[in-house]
């Protein structure tokens, strides 16, 4: 978008546009991974945030505590009892956030636009050079590491990012021109965006809900890649198929450069090693010739791929690639990406989001790494009925590493049970020697109290509430 296209804009897209203080934008869904970054950003901005969520969260706390107004349940009454001086200009909403909503209703019955990130952020970043990190597994990490080397260097970049960044949060306005953002590809989220950059960490089929083919999901990010500005910069895994094959399924566009241990990458890492600290160390070579070392603090080889798209898009802005190294040498984690969450009795309990069959594997894998011949408990949480039974026996097979596997009942999330599938069907379909199925969370916490023995690893997988387990775990342990 254009600054000579703002006369085009609807009412509320050119005060956003310019950042009119007087705009008032209302989120329904704001304590959601989606929605708390932009509201973050708007109030960065100056804009009039407000807010409503099923429930009170540390999210909403968060924001309360900026002095945003947020509504603890999504009513009507929200909106209908403002004043037409009150009433927020427009509305957005999560994908959560259905058709039947009261609060969606009575935005629509009053007349405001109710909108979705994809018509939103297209506006909201329309004045930015854009760094988009796309990719079925991976974005919420290389984003954070992108952040992390860029402001480690004096570049004071806005970001969103769909996990909290020890130091920095989830969002930030920011000064400089570039701007980090997440770009989910879910419910097409990321085609509201035209990057400078477009980072490809990899491409492989996910959110059946929403795109029902391999194939559906492919178009989809070579429409994202084909927004690229024509003077941009494409990265990608050069050893991910998926992401190589956009190079000849959509239009080229700007500069292509390809990261990976692939001989024919142009970024490329040179035989990694374990160094002592259970992470991987490697040399990178740039066009075939040393560029740097690069020693990360965080655990599994799939963080060296994200490491090197980091380092591609900070030298790109500008940063000499020996800071960004050791900036990436620094980074710790996210929340949830292999997070610590504590010890006690010698047992060690680390959580992750991992929820694909591919993540839960690079989780696994880089568990076995980091704790070596440690007995390992995978405690997996399927997420969605939809991903469940269209993945299921890639799911069965991916808990290789584990010594013990406990499947929890099935996270609906945004859908609904229709009572055809259940957990005890991915342990049936699974040939692992030691994987049963336990039936809530508090039982599994119990479970685990009296069998975890110390030196034991217990690692919590899943998108939704696997990681209270953990926690449960942790307080019964030390009773």
């Amino acid at each position: 978008m254009t600054n000579s296209s703002v006369e085009k804009l609807s009412n509320w897209q050119e005060r956003l546009h310019t950042a009119d203080p007087t705009l008032r934008v209302h989120l329904l869904g704001i304590g959601g991974a989606g929605l708390t970054p932009i509201a973050t950003v708007l109030h960065e901005m100056g804009i009039r945030v407000s807010g409503s969520d099923s429930q009170a969260s540390s999210r909403t706390q968060a924001l309360e505590a900026l002095g945003v107004q947020v509504y603890s349940s999504q009513r009507a009454e929200n909106l209908n009892s403002l004043t037409a001086a009150e009433r927020p200009d427009v509305v957005l909403i999560s994908s959560a956030v259905h058709a039947e909503n009261p609060e969606r209703q009575a935005a629509e019955a009053l007349g405001i636009p109710v909108v979705k990130r994809r018509e939103f952020l297209a506006v909201l970043l329309s004045t930015r050079s854009v760094i988009a990190v796309a990719g079925t597994h991976g974005k919420s990490t290389t984003t954070a590491m992108i952040v992390q080397a860029l402001h480690e260097n004096g570049i004071d970049a806005g970001y969103i990012i769909g996990s909290d960044l020890p130091g920095y949060g989830n969002a930030h306005n920011g000064r400089a021109e570039w701007f980090v953002i997440e770009a989910d590809e879910y419910d097409r989220m990321f085609l509201g965006l035209t990057p400078q950059v477009a980072v490809l960490t990899n491409v492989e089929w996910d959110h059946p809900d929403c795109y029902p083919t391999a194939t559906s999901f492919q178009r989809a990010f070579a429409q994202f890649v084909d927004q690229t500005r024509h003077n941009g910069l494409i990265v990608s895994c050069g050893d991910d198929e998926g992401a190589e094959e956009l190079r000849a399924f959509a239009p080229t566009r700007g500069w292509w450069i390809s990261y990976g241990l692939d001989e024919d990458a142009e970024l490329r890492a040179i035989a990694p090693t374990v160094a002592p600290n259970g992470c991987y160390r490697t040399e990178i070579l740039w066009w075939g010739a040393p560029l740097v070392t690069l020693t990360l603090n965080v655990p599994g080889i799939h963080n060296v791929w994200n490491g090197m798209a980091a380092l591609a898009v900070a030298r790109y802005c500008g940063v000499p690639v020996v800071d960004a190294a050791a900036a990436l040498g620094r980074y710790t984690g996210i929340a949830r990406r292999f997070e610590w969450k504590g010890e006690t009795n010698g047992v060690t309990v680390i959580d992750d989001y991992a929820h694909h069959p591919t993540e839960v594997i690079a989780t696994l894998s880089a568990a076995r790494a980091r704790f070596g011949e440690r007995r390992l408990w995978a405690i997996f949480q399927p997420h969605t009925f939809s991903r469940t039974r269209q993945l299921l026996h890639e799911m069965a097979a991916s808990f290789a590493h584990a010594d013990r596997v406990i499947v929890t009942d099935i996270y609906a999330a945004r859908e609904k049970d229709d009572g055809t599938l259940d957990a005890s069907q991915l342990v049936a379909a699974s040939s692992h020697p030691a994987i049963q199925h336990i039936s809530g969370l508090e039982a599994i916490a119990d479970y685990l109290a009296q069998h975890v023995t110390p030196g034991d690893v217990v690692i919590t997988l899943g998108a939704g509430t696997s990681y209270r387990i953990g926690e449960m775990l942790l307080e019964r342990l030390a009773s």
